[in-house]
C-alpha cells in the first residue's frame, strides 16, 4: 500500500482537498469570501485563465480533427486522439470553472428554458454544451476499443466524419463569439486589446494555440508515459503554426494602425504587457523555428511551451489587465483564486494521465505509413544539441 504513496500524489491530494474546501466556502459565503472580485472588477483570473485561456488551448481538438478527417491529411492521425482528449478535458474544466465563477450558478440552466437569443453568451453557452457532448462522443471510440465492443467501434467509424464536421462548426462559432463579448465594452478596455474584429483575433489565436498545445501534450505524454514522440509530425505542425502566428500579429498590428491606435505600442506599462505577450506568443516561437538550427525535440518543446504561455497571457490581458489599465481598481487574485486554477490544471494532468494509462490513446501506425517516412520513433530526452 505504501508504495503507491508518493510525494507528488500527496501534494495533488492536498491541493484537491484544499480546493474542495475553497469551493464549499465560495458557494456558502459567495464570491467575496474567496476572491478579490467586485462590481468594479467582475472578471479575474478565473475568467482570464480558467475559462478564456483554457478553452482556447482546447482548440487543438477541432484543428487536428479537421486536418485529418476533412482535409484528408492522414499523416497527422497519430495526434488526433490525444488532441481530442485534451479538448474534451479542456471543455470540462471550462464548465467547472464557469460554474464556480458565475454568481448564481443554478441559473446556468436558464439558457434552455429562457434563452436570450440576442446575447453572444447564449451562443457560447449553447455551442460549449453541444461541442462538449460531441467531444465525449468522439472520445468514446477509445472506450469502445478498450472494452472490445467491436460493433460500436465499427458504427463509430461510420459516423466519425459527421461528428467531426459538427464539432468544427460548433468550435469555430463559440471560439470567435467569445471575442464578440469584448466588442461590447469599447470604453472599458485599453485600446491595445480592444478591437471591433476581436472575434477574428480570438479565432486565429486559438488555432495557433491549439497546434502548440497538441505538441506540448505530446511531449508530456512522452515524458511521463514513454510513448513514442512523433517528432516528424511535430516539426511540420510547428511550421504551419508559425504561419498562423505571423498572420495573427499582422492582423493585430494592422488593426491598430487602421484604428489610429498604433502609437500605443509605446505607451508605458500597457505597451510592456503588449510586447511581452507577443514575445512569448509570436517572436520566440517564430525566431526559433526559422533560425538555421535543427528543430530538435528540446527546441520543439520550448516553442510549444512559449506559445501556451503567450496565449494564457494574451487572454488574461484581455479579460483583466486591459480593464485595469483604463480604470485601476487594484485587483490582484487571492491565494484561493490561484489555488482553484492550480487545481484545475492538476485535474487535467491527472485525468489525461489516467486516460493514457487505461485507454489506447497511441495506436500503432500502419507499416505503410512508417515506410513513407512518417516517423514515430522513440527518442532520447532531452535531445543533445
Amino acid at each position: 500500500m505504501l508504495k503507491y504513496i508518493t510525494p507528488w500524489r500527496v501534494l495533488i491530494a492536498l491541493v484537491f482537498l484544499t480546493t474542495a474546501i475553497i469551493v464549499f466556502i465560495r458557494f456558502y459565503g459567495g464570491l467575496g469570501t474567496v476572491t478579490n472580485l467586485s462590481d468594479q472588477t467582475p472578471w479575474g483570473i478565473w475568467v482570464g485563465f480558467d475559462i478564456l485561456a483554457g478553452v482556447a488551448l482546447a482548440a487543438g481538438g477541432f484543428v487536428m480533427a479537421a486536418t485529418v478527417y476533412v482535409f484528408q491529411i492522414k499523416r497527422f492521425k497519430p495526434l488526433v486522439r490525444m488532441a481530442i482528449l485534451t479538448a474534451m478535458l479542456g471543455y470540462i474544466l471550462f464548465i467547472i470553472g464557469l460554474v464556480v465563477e458565475i454568481g448564481r450558478p443554478w441559473n446556468i440552466f436558464s439558457i434552455f428554458y429562457s434563452p436570450n437569443i440576442h446575447s453572444p453568451l447564449f451562443e457560447v453557452a449553447l455551442c460549449v454544451v453541444t461541442y462538449t457532448t460531441v467531444l465525449v462522443l468522439e472520445f468514446s471510440l477509445v472506450v469502445f476499443e478498450r472494452l472490445g465492443w467491436n460493433r460500436l467501434v465499427h458504427f463509430h467509424h461510420k459516423v466519425s466524419v459527421v461528428l467531426v464536421v459538427i464539432g468544427i462548426l460548433l468550435s469555430t462559432l463559440h471560439q470567435s463569439t467569445l471575442g464578440t463579448l469584448f466588442t461590447l465594452v469599447p470604453h472599458k478596455m485599453h485600446a491595445l486589446w480592444y478591437s471591433q474584429i476581436q472575434p477574428v483575433h480570438f479565432f486565429i489565436s486559438c488555432v495557433a494555440a491549439g497546434m502548440g498545445m497538441v505538441c506540448f501534450e505530446a511531449f508530456l505524454s512522452y515524458r511521463f508515459t514513454k510513448h513514442p514522440l512523433p517528432t516528424g509530425l511535430m516539426r511540420t505542425l510547428i511550421r504551419v503554426m508559425s504561419y498562423v502566428l505571423v498572420l495573427f500579429f499582422i492582423v493585430r498590428i494592422g488593426d491598430l494602425a487602421v484604428r489610429g491606435e498604433l502609437w500605443r505600442v509605446a505607451e508605458g506599462k500597457p505597451a510592456a504587457m503588449f510586447w511581452l505577450e507577443n514575445l512569448l506568443f509570436v517572436f520566440i516561437p517564430v525566431v526559433m523555428i526559422y533560425r538555421k538550427l535543427p528543430l530538435t525535440a528540446k527546441r520543439l518543446f520550448i516553442i510549444s511551451f512559449s506559445v501556451v504561455l503567450g496565449l494564457v497571457m494574451h487572454r488574461f490581458n484581455i479579460a483583466v489587465s486591459s480593464f485595469e489599465f483604463v480604470k485601476s481598481t487594484g485587483y490582484f487574485p487571492t491565494w484561493t483564486e490561484f489555488m482553484l486554477s492550480i487545481a484545475l490544471v492538476m485535474f487535467g494532468f491527472v485525468a489525461a494521465g489516467l486516460a493514457v494509462y487505461f485507454f489506447p490513446m497511441h495506436p500503432k501506425e500502419p507499416k505503410s505509413d512508417r515506410l513513407a517516412g512518417r516517423e514515430t520513433y522513440r527518442i532520447a530526452w532531452p535531445v543533445s544539441e
